[in-house]
């Protein structure tokens, strides 16, 4: 493929097959989407030809798609596919001729119910009447709510457009899918929906995307298009960058000796093309390297990339702090009575669907907009805010120097040319306008804003969008050496894992606290949210519902009495630690409402107080254990009855 500046890929071969699932990767700019665009037709090839199989159709999820539609979201899937249309229209027809006519033992009339059977044969094998019951379930899939399938599709936002054209592109099931950066838009949850989904999936799929985990749990196969070539392993992305690795450390060897040769080579040519009796010599020697096949090796600049946020000062013991905190709009509450205290150093991942409120609650949280409730900020504390759209909020006007000559301060001014460096802005690129910079650069730039900014509570709200594999590994070691507190939605579960240790889950209308990692988080969530994916097959008949008196009656006398003996004592301790919890609650935020008073110069009067802090806080989070654990204990005993 050539462009003005040169060929994006030239003299290319791949082949995919039924079954393939692959994963393309490669640097911004090395023409991943415009591949994705040949495949699917909406461009040609400068050279060469693209092959497809007779009667292949491919479902293409581009990250520019327009949709101009007064159709609802439900109507927007149930009419897309035609050769339903033609089918139900020809049923319509059929059904409206037989209504009509009363020659009912004519032969002309027997033939129309022939074909009426006929079409409704053909809308059965083509799963017609289980078409409403699949869009339902794609949409539920995707995080749509069921009011939202009634709704104009021009109600919605660009995110929520996507998912419904994904939506549409996963119910008609092509045999080949392109899907350019799928899980942009979507939610943690949703995302997992869709790894599910696609592992099931019997057609091809060639997919790019910035989650690692997503490309590891997805494809079977990688292409790496590099220096105008593809690449082509039969591995998921881990395995592939492992191989990969290797294969660049002996590459790098090669061109190392090959330099050496070429410039021996050179000099020689240099010393003997002038004299007459080695010009022939000369002569070979040119030849020689001018059939020597250079060895290219593209550098990974990202991965060398060293950023680390500094702390501006040390805050006191909490840094946040929610009272009876409530957002809504209208009629519509997003959340309510949420009262909460951030400590010091904590690192708090803040999940749930899109639409719950996170974004909305950070900016509670900054006081951007207005909101019921108070939120306070303890002692020394600095907050630094990256809203889901900073990239977009940098002056497009101003070039990338400036952008960041604007919010740094003091001594660090000296060193601008060398952190935009550290941000692969280097040369001519700091003297670039914003405007013309992609996604990535803006985010990294917007990142770069983010770290002349000292501070020691950091509120980030989706800092990954437009970052690619590498930068993202960038931004968690970062992380996960800030010394501060911060709060960070991000919809990527690899970036998360290992980076928090709190998880805020917005369900409800309330905040909810979970003490363990993401993947719990997923597992559990799923296990209480997760709607199977119809298969289009008619649904099995419901199991009955077996009541707990019912089960119980199943069981022995001994049996029963022992169920009963258990659960009492499950009851107890889960009532016992709860009372324990929140006597301890009320004990810390006693403690932290005196050492917000407190004089810390004199640590006589602080050092037994801090003390007792410390170890109301450490006796709060076992006890929060043991009701979490008896809870579940407790719950898993009633569903196995």
């Amino acid at each position: 493929m050539h462009f003005p500046q040169g060929y994006l890929f030239e003299d290319c071969s791949a082949q995919v097959n039924q079954g393939d699932r692959i994963g393309l990767v490669g640097k911004n700019g090395a023409g991943k989407s415009t591949l994705l665009k040949l495949i699917a037709q909406k461009e040609k090839p400068t050279d060469g030809q693209i092959h497809r199989q007779k009667g292949l159709e491919i479902g293409f999820l581009t990250q520019d798609i327009v949709i101009d539609t007064k159709q609802t979201v439900f109507d927007y899937l149930f009419y897309s596919n035609e050769q339903l249309n033609d089918l139900r229209k020809k049923i319509d027809e059929i059904n409206k001729q037989l209504t009509t006519r009363e020659d009912y033992d004519s032969e002309s009339y027997l033939e129309l119910l022939n074909d009426l059977n006929a079409v409704n044969e053909l809308f059965s094998i083509h799963e017609g009447f289980q078409w409403e019951e699949k869009i339902a379930s794609v949409l539920d899939g995707l995080g749509f709510q069921k009011d939202d399938f009634s709704k104009s599709l021009e109600s919605f936002s660009g995110g929520w457009k996507m998912r419904a054209e994904l939506a549409k592109i996963l119910v008609n099931r092509p045999n080949l899918l392109l899907l350019d950066e799928p899980t942009n838009h979507l939610d943690i949850v949703s995302i997992q929906w869709l790894e599910n989904y696609l592992s099931k999936f019997d057609g091809a799929v060639i997919v790019i995307s910035h989650d690692r985990l997503f490309l590891d749990n997805v494809t079977n196969r990688t292409w790496e298009i590099s220096i105008g070539k593809i690449l082509d392993f039969p591995y998921a992305y881990s395995k592939y960058k492992e191989l990969r690795a290797e294969e660049l450390e002996r590459l790098t060897e090669a061109k190392k000796q090959q330099d050496k040769d070429i410039k021996q080579t050179q000099e020689l040519i240099d010393k003997f093309r002038a004299k007459k009796n080695k010009a022939a010599f000369a002569q070979s020697l040119i030849k020689k390297l001018d059939r020597t096949e250079r060895i290219e090796i593209e550098s990974d600049a990202v991965a060398r990339m060293n950023i680390f946020f500094p702390l501006n000062v040390q805050p006191g013991k909490w840094v946040l702090e929610m009272e009876h905190l409530g957002k809504s709009y209208g009629s519509r509450t997003l959340f309510k009575d949420i009262s909460i205290t951030v400590g010091r150093g904590e690192k708090i991942a803040l999940l749930g669907p899109n639409g719950v409120g996170k974004s909305t609650l950070f900016k509670c949280l900054t006081k951007e907009i207005d909101f019921e409730g108070k939120v306070a900020f303890g002692h020394n504390v600095k907050i630094t805010y990256f809203a889901q759209d900073q990239a977009e909020r940098l002056d497009k006007n101003l070039s990338v120097y400036d952008t960041v000559d604007q919010v740094a301060s003091g001594d660090v001014r000296k060193d601008l040319r060398s952190i935009l460096g550290a941000f692969l802005f280097s040369g001519e690129d700091i003297d670039k306008k914003v405007g013309v910079l992609s996604g990535g650069e803006r985010t990294r730039l917007a990142l770069c804003q983010l770290l002349l900014s000292p501070s020691n509570v950091l509120i980030l709200d989706e800092p990954t969008n437009h970052l690619d594999i590498q930068s993202k590994q960038v931004l968690k070691r970062a992380l996960q050496q800030y010394e501060g507190t911060f709060l960070i939605v991000s919809h990527d579960r690899e970036f998360l894992d290992g980076l928090t240790n709190r998880i805020w889950d917005i369900e409800n209308q309330t905040l909810k606290i979970h003490h363990f990692g993401v993947y719990d988080y997923l597992q559990r969530k799923l296990k209480t949210d997760a709607v199977p994916a119809n298969s289009g097959k008619s649904e099995a008949k419901a199991a009955p519902v077996v009541t707990e008196e019912a089960a119980s009656k199943a069981l022995s006398n001994e049996e029963r009495k022992e169920l009963k003996r258990k659960k009492n004592q499950l009851q107890n301790k889960v009532k016992q630690n709860e009372e324990r919890v929140q006597e301890l609650e009320k004990e810390v935020k006693d403690l932290e409402e005196q050492l917000s008073t407190m004089d810390f110069t004199d640590s006589s009067k602080t050092a037994p107080v801090l003390k007792a802090f410390e170890e109301a806080k450490s006796k709060l989070d076992y006890y929060s254990e043991l009701w979490l654990e008896a809870t579940e204990e407790l719950e898993n005993l009633q569903e196995n009855v």
